[in-house]
């Protein structure tokens, strides 16, 4: 070997020990495994290939200058999942700490010009103690050309990001801009600022857990999708989420082979209860519909009166949204509008046909809700909604009552396909208080008021309480049994494959953000 080469060799090999062996096994004592061994373990064997790995930063000040790591605390490459191309960087916190300098920077918006002209997703693994303090404004400047490419990326590339240590101060930006931010339990998290500066402006006391770990974005402030608990599992949700996504917007998801046979399923028939009044798990009727155990939950523990989620039918991705009668009655809130409008744009960017499922008894009254803006909130499931233009298909399993009907899905808001099961009660109002005010005068005056209301409230619901009259205005496209809605899904969405709309020339649309 020459000179030259063996050089080269022991720069390589400086290169992948990072801050050194004492720093890795401290990574390994916390449970925690290093950027190398998270993308090794994240792509396929042999397929990483890395970029930029002799680089170092370019700081003298504050004695910087005798400390030089090759590759300056960032691993960026690309490699295949499951052979499909993808772009990544993975924080090395072994390298102080992680904290992001100008030519770290440099090296992420490097990897994601690369994804984002080849159009291919990037994911980002995140274990950063923040800026690099030594360097001032340059490590501020860094920060901001990566959040300029999420911008730039959104929407034309899936972008991931995975939290596997801290992201605190303004590195939290970058991953609330991605389409999907995965946490580890607790080993990571996520807070603009920490405990000690929000016990000194609030004096409030809390943890770096309690203030911005995995259960607390997942539960409270819904910023994270999905939490692991460990890298392998975080890493592994990734490949699975992969999965369900295409390459990019110009792209649709691979169909996996699927033989249809006999697509009926028995099992729908008896999941609504008989009363209205009684709650039923909808992740039922999905298992009912979807391919077997195909069903990918996000948001899972976040505004739990909504689902969203992928799943598979006939072999092709689709997002699901759904009530959730097991909470709240299924009702539309502040948190729900916003994690429904969130994931139904996702889908509509990336060419993945939505199916909603429909049980909404209306929207969340009370003065929380009122002064939390329900209106720009749920004006936002609306917006996009309307605004979707994959195909979208509803079926109606039972409430459709006021506004919600018209939000979720409807009709008239340019779904393509409306369905409604015998159980459904589409109307302005529940029977009961639909009576109470049509019917007032008359119960009021009725010598046993609360007979007359049970009378009217019958005659109501013998009117609406079913989906009849919705179907006689073409509001609702067909009536069906519950065993028969996987069928008609299928032939529904194949129907609906080569769908196109020409949107109206604009700049773009002013969402009630």
């Amino acid at each position: 070997m020459s000179d030259v080469s063996k050089k080269l060799q022991e720069k390589i090999t400086q290169a992948h020990l990072g801050g050194g062996e004492k720093r890795i096994q401290k990574q390994h004592a916390k449970n925690k495994l290093t950027a190398r061994e998270r993308i090794e373990y994240l792509l396929d064997d042999g397929s990483f290939e890395e970029m930029g790995i002799l680089v170092t930063h370019r700081t003298t000040d504050f004695g910087m200058d005798k400390e030089i790591y090759y590759g300056d605390g960032v691993v960026t490459g690309y490699g295949t999942v499951d052979g499909r191309l993808i772009y990544v960087f993975a924080q090395d916190f072994t390298v102080f700490g992680g904290a992001l300098s100008e030519t770290h920077a440099e090296k992420i918006c490097k990897v994601m010009d690369h994804a984002l002209r080849v159009g291919a997703p990037i994911i980002g693994l995140n274990d950063s103690g923040g800026a690099r303090i030594q360097e001032g404004v340059r490590s501020l400047g860094g920060y901001a050309d990566i959040f300029y490419r999420n911008v730039q990326a959104s929407g034309v590339i899936p972008q991931i990001s995975a939290i596997m240590g801290p992201c605190a101060g303004g590195a939290v930006y970058s991953p609330a801009m991605t389409d999907f931010t995965l946490m580890v339990q607790d080993s990571s998290y996520m807070f603009v600022t920490g405990p000690n500066v929000v016990k000194t402006v609030t004096n409030e006391t809390v943890t770096s857990e309690e203030l911005g770990g995995a259960r607390t974005h997942a539960t409270k402030s819904g910023v994270t999708h999905l939490t692991a608990a460990s890298d392998i599992v975080c890493l592994n949700q990734i490949k699975q989420l992969l999965g369900y996504l295409p390459q990019n917007n110009k792209n649709k998801t691979e169909k996996i082979p699927f033989e249809i046979k006999d697509e009926v399923r028995e099992e729908l028939e008896t999941i609504v209860p008989d009363s209205s009044n009684k709650p039923y798990d909808m992740r039922d009727v999905i298992e009912g519909i979807i391919d077997k155990d195909s069903f990918f939950e996000i948001h899972k523990d976040y505004a739990d009166n909504i689902l969203v989620g992928f799943a598979r039918l006939g072999g092709r991705s689709i997002g699901i949204v759904a009530n959730q009668p097991m909470s709240l009655a299924g009702v539309l809130d502040v948190e729900s509008s916003r994690k429904g409008a969130r994931f139904t744009r996702f889908c509509d960017c990336f060419n993945i046909p939505l199916l909603v499922l429909v049980d909404v008894p209306g929207f969340l009254p009370g003065t929380d809700q009122e002064w939390n803006g329900i209106i720009l909130n749920g004006a936002k499931l609306l917006y996009a909604l309307s605004e979707a233009t994959v195909p979208r298909v509803t079926v109606i399993t039972r409430k459709a009552y006021g506004g919600a009907y018209d939000v979720m899905n409807s009709k008239h808001i340019g779904a393509d396909m409306n369905f409604a099961w015998p159980t459904a009660e589409i109307a302005v109002m529940g029977a009961k208080g639909a009576s109470e005010i049509i019917f007032r005068k008359e119960i009021a005056a009725a010598n046993d008021p609360e007979l007359k209301l049970s009378e009217k409230e019958a005659e109501y619901a013998e009117k609406f309480a079913n989906p009849f009259r919705a179907a006689q205005r073409g509001f609702i496209d067909e009536v069906i049994q519950p065993k028969n809605t996987r069928r008609k899904l299928l032939k529904s969405f194949a129907m609906l494959e080569t769908k196109s709309v020409v949107r109206p020339q604009r700049k773009h649309g002013n969402i009630p953000l």
